[in-house]
C-alpha cells in the first residue's frame, strides 16, 4: 500500500477524493489529526506528518486555494514560497488542534504565544525612616504598601460569581490576530493584539461587581520590614514577591525599601565610624582628665592625657557601627573618634582673671609664627591612616 505522505497532493494525503465534500474532508482531517498529534503518536515523523495533514488542509478548506490546485496543482500555490504545501503551514498547530478538540492536548508550543507569554510583575518602592540609633542596632518597622492582588470574589477570574468567562471568538482564545500576506519573498505571517479581548483570550460578559471584569483590585497592605543593623543612610532592602502581581502566572515583582536616616543632634556617621566632638575646658587639656563620652551604647570614660591640642582624635573601639555581610548579617562593628575641642571661657570671673594673668606671666609672651596647621578632616585623615592615634 502506498504511503500517502510521499505526495504533495492534499488529497492524497488527507485520503480523500477530488469530490469530497467539506463535512468529508473535516471528518477525513480531524481522524488523521488524532493519529499523528505529536502529543500522542511519539513515531519520529509524526510532527512532519502531522504539518503535512494541516497544510492539506488548508488547501481543502478554502475553496479559492482548492479551486487553484484543482486548476493548476502546485504551481497553482505561491511558487515564491517553494510551491504546494509541504512545510508552507505557517500556524500554530496547537491553534488548529484546539479548534476542533478544545485543546485538551498539552501543546507546548502554546507557551510562546503573546497571551500565554509569562512576565514578571513591575517593581514596587517604598521609603522607610529610622532614627539613628534604629539605623545602628537594627529595627522592625511597618511599611504600607498599595499594589494591585487578586480579586477575592471571583478569583481573578473577572467574572461575576456564578459565570464564566468566554473564549474570544475573534482570536479562538489566542489573544492575537494572525494575518497571512503574500509578497514577493513569499508568505508573511504578522501578529497583532486581538482588539476585542485586549490580548486575554476571553470574554467576560457579565463583570464582577468588585473588580468591574478586570480581576485584579488595589489595596494597601501593611508589611513589617527587618532593617539590619549597621544600615545607612541611602541603602535599600528587598523584599521578593511583594511587588505587583505577575501577568499570565509569572511571579510577583518585588518591593525596593529605601532607606533614610534621621539625623542625629551631635553624633555623625562616616561608613562604619562614629564620629563626636567633646569640648573640654582648659584645665582638663593642660593638665589631663578622665571625662564621660556618650555612645549609641551609653555613656564611656575617656582618659585626657596632659598637654592634649584642640582637635585631638581619641578611638573607642567597638562603639561604631555594624558592618554589614551581603547576606545582610553583622559582622564585628566599627569605632567611635572623638575628637575634643579645646574651649577658651568668654567670661571670666575676677579670681578666674587673676589666675589666668598669674599664669601668664609665667608662661611669658613672646610670640613665634608656626608652620600652617591641618584641618579638621585632613586630621581625622591621619588618624584613620595611623597617625597620632590614642
Amino acid at each position: 500500500m502506498p504511503d500517502q505522505f510521499a505526495s504533495t497532493d492534499p488529497y492524497e494525503v488527507l485520503g480523500v477524493s477530488k469530490s469530497a465534500s467539506p463535512d468529508e474532508i473535516k471528518k477525513a482531517y480531524r481522524k488523521m489529526v488524532r493519529q499523528y498529534h505529536p502529543d500522542v503518536n511519539k513515531e519520529a515523523e509524526a510532527e512532519n506528518r502531522f504539518k503535512q495533514i494541516n497544510a492539506a488542509y488548508e488547501i481543502l478548506n478554502d475553496e479559492e486555494k482548492r479551486a487553484r490546485w484543482d486548476r493548476y496543482g502546485a504551481a497553482g500555490m505561491n511558487p515564491n514560497n517553494g510551491g504546494g504545501f509541504d512545510g508552507a503551514f505557517t500556524g500554530d498547530l496547537s491553534d488548529i488542534f484546539e479548534q476542533f478538540f478544545g485543546g485538551g492536548f498539552n501543546n507546548a508550543a502554546r507557551a510562546g504565544t503573546t497571551r500565554r507569554q509569562a512576565r514578571q510583575g513591575r517593581d514596587l518602592r517604598a521609603d522607610l525612616m529610622v532614627s539613628f540609633e534604629e539605623a545602628i542596632f537594627g529595627v522592625e518597622k511597618p511599611v504600607d504598601v498599595t499594589r494591585l492582588e487578586t480579586c477575592e470574589t471571583c478569583n481573578g477570574s473577572g467574572a461575576e460569581p456564578g459565570t464564566q468567562p468566554r473564549r474570544c471568538p475573534e482570536c479562538n482564545g489566542q489573544g492575537e490576530i494572525r494575518q497571512v500576506r503574500n509578497t514577493f519573498l513569499g508568505s508573511m505571517v504578522t501578529s497583532t493584539t486581538c482588539p476585542r479581548c485586549s490580548g486575554r483570550g476571553e470574554i467576560v460578559d457579565t463583570p464582577c461587581k468588585t473588580c468591574r471584569g478586570a480581576g485584579q483590585v488595589r489595596k494597601t497592605r501593611s508589611i513589617t520590614v527587618k532593617v539590619p543593623a549597621g544600615i545607612d543612610d541611602g541603602m535599600r532592602i528587598r523584599r521578593g514577591g511583594e511587588g505587583e502581581p505577575g501577568e499570565n502566572g509569572g511571579p510577583n515583582g518585588n518591593l525596593q525599601i529605601f532607606i533614610k536616616v534621621q539625623p542625629h543632634d551631635f553624633f555623625r556617621r562616616r561608613e562604619n565610624e562614629i564620629l563626636l566632638d567633646i569640648p573640654i575646658n582648659i584645665a582638663q587639656a593642660a593638665l589631663g582628665a578622665t571625662i564621660s563620652v556618650p555612645t549609641v551604647d551609653g555613656e564611656e570614660p575617656l582618659d585626657i592625657q596632659p598637654g592634649t591640642q584642640s582637635g585631638k582624635v581619641f578611638r573607642l573601639r567597638g562603639h561604631g557601627a555594624p558592618r554589614i555581610r551581603p547576606d545582610g548579617s553583622a559582622a564585628g562593628r566599627g569605632d567611635q573618634l572623638v575628637v575634643v575641642q579645646v574651649q577658651i571661657p568668654l567670661q571670666l570671673t575676677p579670681d578666674q582673671r587673676r589666675l589666668f594673668t598669674e599664669l601668664g606671666a609665667t608662661l611669658g609672651t613672646k610670640i613665634e609664627p608656626q608652620k600652617q596647621g591641618r584641618g579638621f578632616f585632613e586630621r581625622i585623615a591621619d588618624f584613620l591612616n595611623g597617625e597620632n592615634s590614642n
